[in-house]
């Protein structure tokens, strides 16, 4: 196939297959930057990470009792306590150590060092807590009796070497891998690596994605309708799935059925993010805004962005065919199915920028729904572009696609940094579907995330689909459930919101397949 001009390419129907292909060979995760700890939750690790001391460090207690010498308690049982002599206290924290010599105690709290001498830990439970008689619930406060870090504790029972104290390395030890690269860092990963002693990481940042939304007939939530106006929803829907991708995502304002409009808001948001993401004006229609102002002008109608590759490396969604980077699981083979080459990527500035999006500490999550564009935020890059493989030009290709719904499609790399941008149809469940299928796997690619798409299973289909169009892979929207079986939800009408809005997985009706009978086996595709 020849090189991708920006522009209408009407003369043929494209795979979802093929459109994901020339989508995903175009770029390469953004570059790694290196952040402060915190900053790194929802990123994900650009290095290997090794453990610079062993987890412990020390033997220490997992029980507030007394530490013992496991040969003082032998044959001890309930109604024949050992007497030791408490020899102090010993706290989390503390450096120095008493010696534990036979016939003593020491009282110790969860958390602190095992002192020399001892070999094992008497919870406060198996003793009378140093005030007699039977076995004590709990120990009383050091400032309230300091007297309980002297004089003599009884032990009820006996105990094993080791018991409740846990030992240096038991969790990880010394030069061990904590965690490799290509991790997404959560809230567990960030607790590793504090305890590791690492106040910093090496990360690929969360892309900033812009979404825009198109069409007069547009009005915010929260205004009144006029006649012929319809609420915003794409912009919100889109904007809340690229930050469930793992992206930094910003909603700008509603751009009306103008072109000029159109480009000044792209070339205002163009500087700001690693993606954009448009919504309406891409079919065919007189005010279809996207197209028109997309297809030539500042952006680059020729050099476009690359000739199209061969295709069948991607086999996403249940789709029948090649041996490509992603399998009917939804798993990907290789790190994001991405092409090489040079890219715009990071260079690791901080979070302010002069978006009107705002600034913001890297790790707020991705904030605003502004006027404007993003401002950087987040542990995100801040080029002002996605990485892309490749060098110069830029353009957008407006593509009709073997799907539904989502017919109609544009994707192309704008300006010097190549910055990707998705135009998505303009019906609700067309946007979002596209976004799941599209969208999502650059979020994914450009974070250096795998796999990129959602997990695909095999269901059965408990009622009939009836009709499904010859030659176009068809995904339903539906309940999939815990027995292995899924339920088509609603209509196949791509405005119909309130069925998205109870459906937790699309089922995939391939090319081939015009009904599935009830019983049929499918490929869904989860969504949460």
């Amino acid at each position: 196939m020849g090189e991708t001009n920006g522009g209408h390419d009407e003369g043929r129907l494209w795979t979802v297959d093929e459109h994901l292909t020339d989508i995903l060979r175009q770029l390469t995760p953004l570059e790694p930057i290196d952040v402060p700890l915190l900053d790194a939750q929802g990123c994900v690790l650009a290095e290997d990470v090794t453990v610079p001391v062993a987890l412990p460090p020390f033997d220490n207690s997992s029980m507030d009792g007394y530490a013992v010498r496991v040969a003082d308690l032998a044959g001890v049982r309930d109604g024949s306590p050992r007497v030791l002599d408490v020899i102090g206290d010993i706290a989390a924290g503390d450096a120095t150590l008493p010696t534990v010599h036979p016939g003593q105690a020491a009282r110790i709290m969860t958390g602190a060092p095992l002192p020399p001498g001892a070999d094992a830990v008497v919870p406060v439970e198996w003793t009378d807590a140093g005030r007699g008689g039977g076995p004590a619930t709990t120990m009383r406060a050091h400032s309230a009796d300091p007297s309980g870090a002297t004089g003599q504790v009884r032990v009820h029972r006996s105990a094993t070497a080791g018991a409740h104290v846990r030992p240096r390395g038991s969790d990880v030890a010394a030069g061990e891998l904590a965690l490799g690269s290509g991790t997404l860092v959560g809230p567990p990963q960030i607790s590793l690596l504090a305890a590791i002693g690492r106040a910093r990481v090496r990360v690929r940042p969360r892309p900033r994605v812009v979404v825009i939304s198109t069409g007069s007939e547009l009005v915010p939530p929260g205004e009144p309708l006029t006649p012929g106006s319809i609420h915003d929803s794409n912009s919100f829907a889109l904007t809340a799935a690229a930050r469930d991708a793992g992206a930094l995502a910003y909603r700008a304002d509603t751009v009306t059925d103008d072109a000029e409009a159109l480009r000044d808001a792209i070339e205002d948001h163009l500087g700001r993010a690693d993606v954009l993401v448009t919504s309406g004006g891409v079919s065919v229609g007189a005010y279809d805004v996207v197209k028109e102002a997309l297809s030539g002008g500042p952006f680059g109608g020729a050099g476009a962005f690359g000739a199209a590759g061969a295709f069948g490396a991607v086999d996403s969604f249940g789709a029948a065919g090649s041996s490509g980077a992603v399998g009917s699981s939804g798993t990907a083979g290789s790190s994001g199915a991405a092409g090489s080459g040079d890219g715009g990527g990071a260079d690791g500035g901080a979070g302010s920028g002069d978006g009107k999006g705002g600034s913001g500490d890297r790790d707020r999550g991705g904030s605003g729904d502004s006027g404007g564009a993003a401002g950087a935020g987040g542990a995100s890059s801040s080029g002002g572009g996605a990485a892309a493989s490749g060098s110069g030009g830029s353009g957008v290709d407006f593509r009709r696609l073997a799907m539904q719904p989502g017919k109609p499609q544009g994707f192309g790399l704008l300006g010097p940094a190549r910055v990707p941008l998705l135009a998505l149809p303009g019906n609700p469940v067309s946007s979002y579907v596209s976004f799941e299928l599209f969208v999502r796997p650059v979020v994914r690619t450009l974070m250096g995330m795998t796999p990129v798409h959602r997990p695909v299973v095999r269901a059965r289909c408990v009622e009939a689909v009836t009709r499904s169009p010859l030659g176009r892979r068809q995904f339903l929207r539906a309940r999939h459930h815990g027995d292995g079986t899924v339920t088509p939800v609603g209509g196949a009408g791509s405005h119909l919101v309130k069925a998205l809005a109870h459906a937790n997985a699309l089922i995939v009706v391939p090319e081939e397949t015009t009904d599935v009978a009830a019983g049929t086996d499918v490929d869904v595709v989860l969504l949460t």
